[in-house]
């Protein structure tokens, strides 16, 4: 038995299990191996030099960038234009205000890339609208807490990222990959919107469809808006901005656009801002550096390579490998929102192996362990949606099923036909 694997491992299951935070149980689970575990004779503080050292690189700053540029936007009033114009652009349909809430999570996909900040954006304004409208809480949660799976797959989505980085693969391709399963998962979340609205009588939000001249001048007041995620890709397509630089664009974008142009943010925005700012971006860095520590460990064991034989080995195809990565993604995403920095280390040298394209394997793992945001047991968007709506988990675990079903479904698509992730990129980068 090699105890320089099994300690380790059992470790991270004990702490996570004891719902340890999950940068604590990675660092904590490996730091056994960097105190005498290994055959290298690398003391703790060696290790955590490496560590720190990971963290200087310059190729990190895009995360607070982005992070900042999302607090910032939140109180900006771009969120209420985006739902005036969703509303005047699908509000007459049956189902009106059931479309509004799924096409206003893709407008916001562009600006907060944060399926927790969508939900709770959504739960306060679009919820309570809803219920007033005639549709049924049960109805209106499980829509909001199914539109904000697009969120994250959509650019600026922190998951795409940080997949970019610990995979070293392209942020630009990465953005381009989320846009067209993003828009087919809203599509499809809006035929299932329609179809229940009709078997419930829930209407449309207004009698019928906005005016040219209407639509127009909502396009208009949000075209600040709504020209970010576009506007960021072509820049990047294009070279004009780094990863890094586009980020920093962002977050002096959306403070210029909030003060001066909507006249929404104001003085006292900028302590909440900032401590916003600081805990996501501490969060997010903090568990990349536990997953640098289990990368460093798993490589100097060869943990990676050992799987990767043993995969190729067995014959399996890499639609195989993908349709079995669906499953352990499901059911990790069910139980921690950080899966994204634990498995990317540990399978992209599998997908590697089998000759699978690593942008479409991202967006497969992005999107997958995103459902379990929304999946009991611990998914935290569905405590987040439970919690601020005052509603009991198994009411609304009953009542997002059919979406649960449906982006189950879209998962599996997107796993076995990678076109849906790569015909952009490919467009755009070549």
């Amino acid at each position: 038995m090699n105890l320089a694997i099994v300690v380790p491992v059992i470790c991270i299951v004990i702490l996570m299990f004891c719902n340890v935070p999950v940068w604590i149980a990675m660092f904590a689970g490996v730091l056994p191996y960097f105190m005498g575990l290994n055959n290298f004779g690398f003391a703790a503080g060696t290790a955590i030099q490496r560590l720190v050292a990971t963290m200087e690189t310059t190729s990190y700053l895009a995360i607070p960038y982005f992070v900042t540029a999302g607090a910032i936007m939140n109180y900006s009033g771009i969120s209420k234009r985006l739902l005036d114009l969703a509303d005047a652009l699908i509000g007459h349909v049956t189902g009106g205000l059931g479309h509004v809430n799924v096409l206003l999570s893709v407008f916001m996909g562009g600006i907060s890339g944060s399926a927790a900040a969508d939900a709770a954006m959504e739960c306060k304004i679009l919820v309570p609208e809803m219920e007033r409208k005639g549709y049924s809480k049960d109805f209106s949660a499980a829509v909001t807490l199914a539109s904000s799976l697009i969120t994250p797959i959509i650019p600026p989505g922190m998951g795409l990222i940080v997949y970019a980085m610990l995979a070293e693969v392209s942020v630009g391709r990465m953005f381009a990959a989320g846009y067209l399963p993003g828009f087919l998962t809203a599509a499809l979340m809006m035929i299932l919107v329609y179809v229940i609205s009709k078997k419930h009588g829930y209407k449309g939000s207004r009698e019928k469809m906005a005016s040219l001249k209407e639509i127009g001048k909502l396009m208009l007041d949000g075209f600040w808006a709504l020209i970010i995620p576009f506007g960021l890709l072509m820049a990047l397509r294009s070279g004009v901005f780094s990863a890094n630089e586009a980020g920093a664009f962002c977050a002096v974008y959306a403070l210029i656009i909030g003060a001066f142009v909507y006249k929404e943010l104001k003085p006292e925005h900028l302590w909440p801002i900032l401590k916003e700012s600081f805990l996501g971006t501490a969060t997010v860095m903090m568990t990349i550096c536990g997953a640098v520590a289990m990368s460093y460990w798993m490589n100097a064991e060869r943990i990676p390579n050992m799987l990767a034989q043993m995969i190729v080995r067995s014959g399996i195809s890499a639609t195989g490998f993908n349709m079995l990565v669906v499953l352990i993604l499901l059911i990790m995403g069910m139980f921690m929102t950080s899966g994204i920095t634990i498995m990317t280390p540990l399978l992209v040298p599998i997908a590697s192996a089998l000759n699978i394209d690593l942008i479409h394997f991202g967006m497969v793992m992005v999107f997958t362990l995103g459902i379990g945001n929304m999946s009991p047991p611990f998914g935290i968007v569905l405590y987040q949606v439970s919690s601020l709506l005052d509603m009991k988990l198994e009411r609304l675990v009953k009542a997002s099923f059919p979406f649960l079903v449906l982006m189950v479904g879209c998962a599996v698509l997107y796993a076995l036909v990678p076109w849906f992730s790569t015909w952009l990129p490919a467009v755009l980068y070549g």
